[in-house]
């Protein structure tokens, strides 16, 4: 017995030895042409009704799309309906194409031409099936016989352009349905007579779309047919090439990049790839693909937390965790390293006032699509010592110094190891807290007096005061060359000696009468293990020594 993977032919590709489109660059944006509306509509388990269609058309234009595909009005009353509300209702912008596909069916046609009366600029998009299976399985007709099918199409909707009524400017796409896996002479055979009977001109151009239907072959093979097409292709300036990508081996927006490549000029596609079992090319993916590379998409793209909820409501499906730009994840680091790498990459920015993005692990700043800063780092378990820091100054101000992340790294992961979950910016404000706040005080100042004095230009500090030791109280005082120092000199008297004082850090955590001050104290203690203290107190002074006072309670 075979093995199941020999029941499957290879895909031949396309003999192209002097390929040109490997040397080349994307440059600049395609004509887009979103068919959210009919290609991904009739992908959904429940298919959107008409007020679901009208919001999902209003935010495809002010999206910036030019040209919409809206429906398969011959297919049932429902699609016609749909159809005539958007051109009656008056819901169609003046700079904006509408798009109806139809099969090469004259009753199809015929009706379909019935549907467009009305509207100001349309795009009639008829197609037949040319594939070498379709062929053989589907329709049983050799090749003259398939692009009889598709010339008898063509002649029907000339003949109904010319006779169209009023003032509606009818452009004409045509597909060879399932171009991937159609001979690639033959598609040429057979776009070649549509645009003759046609009668196209470079004035008149016609759309020639060429459908990656189902993908059978690896991008860098659908960029040689789609180049080997266009080389081959009589009358070439009379037709816009366009692409229509699927995603069935899951490299959908790789072959529509690798296709622009290779010359094609317009591309088909749907918002996050909604689409027929794999879903189509997603166009929100490959045109971030491009603002990433300094090109402009000519989409808007400024809100995708926007466009993402009107998606999801309206076509009821969800965003996946890690879907490209989009997804709740993508901006997310875990891994320490990564922590690190953007938290200093954001700190680069800051102080050189860069005007270009240089962050690494993040292509893309997350606020120029409209998505939130705060996520970026999330701690659990796998996470470093800055990107606790990191939460610490956005979520809440606090500027942790450096020398500190190693120690509430310690203490952040130890809570992680416990708990088994990721930490929010609130629990761990709560592991800072219960370790530098709300800690166990051996030691603890009831009161206090700070005087300054300056003779021949030399300052000395006089502090007097009431310590609590073990909840007996004890009066101390102490001299010295500032407030902190008069403090060490001072709790010596409770015998609290031999810390060496190693660094200070402080800075103001908000703002108006209210503000405080927060100095973060590091001392080496008397087993020779340096520790960070905490103080926050309305003056800084005070909340130096109370810094310092928490890193001796801290060292017990």
């Amino acid at each position: 017995m075979k093995p199941a993977y020999k029941n499957y032919i290879p895909f031949k590709p396309v003999n192209l030895p002097d390929r040109s489109w490997p040397g080349r660059v994307i440059d600049k944006a395609p004509i887009w042409c979103s068919v959210d509306l009919r290609d991904g509509n009739q992908a959904l388990v429940d298919p959107m009704n008409l007020e679901e269609k009208l919001k999902f058309f209003k935010a495809l234009c002010d999206m910036g799309f030019k040209e919409i595909e809206v429906g398969f009005p011959s297919a049932s009353d429902t699609e016609y309906e749909i159809c005539r509300e958007l051109i009656e209702g008056g819901h169609i912008p003046d700079d904006v194409t509408i798009q109806v596909l139809v099969q090469a069916r004259e009753h199809l046609i015929c009706k379909t031409f019935e549907a467009i009366r009305g509207a100001k600029n349309v795009i009639v998009h008829f197609y037949n099936s040319t594939s070498t299976l379709q062929r053989k399985v589907v329709f049983r007709k050799d090749m003259q016989g398939i692009i009889k099918i598709a010339v008898e199409g063509a002649r029907l909707i000339r003949n109904l352009v010319e006779d169209f009524d009023g003032d509606t400017n009818i452009r004409i796409e045509y597909s060879p349905e399932s171009f991937s896996g159609t001979e690639t002479d033959y598609a040429v055979e057979i776009c070649a007579a549509v645009m003759q009977e046609l009668k196209v001109t470079p004035q008149n151009r016609v759309i020639i779309n060429l459908p990656n239907t189902v993908e059978m072959c690896t991008p860098n093979t659908y960029a040689d047919q789609i180049e080997y097409f266009i080389r081959h292709l009589p009358d070439r300036q009379s037709a816009i090439i366009s692409i229509h990508p699927h995603n069935d081996r899951g490299t959908g927006v790789a072959a529509a990049e690798l296709a622009l490549l290779a010359g094609a000029e317009r591309v088909e596609g749907t918002l996050f790839g909604n689409g027929e079992r794999t879903g189509n090319l997603d166009i929100v993916n490959i045109g971030l693909n491009m603002y990433t590379q300094g090109v402009d998409p000519g989409l808007d793209f400024s809100n995708i937390p926007a466009i993402r909820k009107m998606y999801e409501e309206n076509v009821k499906m969800s965003i996946h965790e890690r879907h490209p730009y989009v997804g709740d994840l993508v901006f997310t680091a875990f891994s320490g390293s990564h922590q690190d790498a953007i938290n200093k990459g954001l700190q680069y920015m800051k102080e050189t006032d860069s005007s270009t993005w240089e962050v690494p692990y993040l292509p893309i700043n997350p606020a120029d699509i409209g998505r939130q800063y705060e996520p970026i780092i999330r701690i659990n378990s796998q996470s470093g010592k800055g990107g606790a820091a990191f939460i610490m100054q956005a979520s809440f101000g606090l500027n942790l110094p450096k020398a500190m992340h190693p120690e509430f790294g310690t203490l952040v992961k130890a809570e992680c190891d416990r708990t088994g979950m990721e930490l929010s910016a609130q629990e761990l404000y709560n592991v800072f807290k219960k370790n530098y706040i709300d800690i166990k005080k051996k030691y603890r100042l009831c009161g206090h007096s700070i005087v300054e004095q300056s003779e021949n230009d030399a300052a000395e500090v006089d502090f007097k005061g009431i310590i609590e030791c073990d909840g007996v109280k004890h009066s101390i005082t102490g001299i010295g060359n500032g407030p902190v120092d008069a403090f060490f000199n001072a709790i010596k008297q409770v015998g609290v000696e031999n810390y060496q004082f190693i660094s200070y850090h402080e800075h103001a955590i908000s703002s108006g009468s209210d503000s405080k001050a927060i100095a973060y104290i590091e001392l080496k203690c008397p087993n020779g293990k340096n520790v960070f203290g905490v103080g926050i107190e309305s003056n800084i002074n005070m909340a130096s020594i109370q810094g310092v006072l928490c890193a001796i309670n801290r060292s017990f």
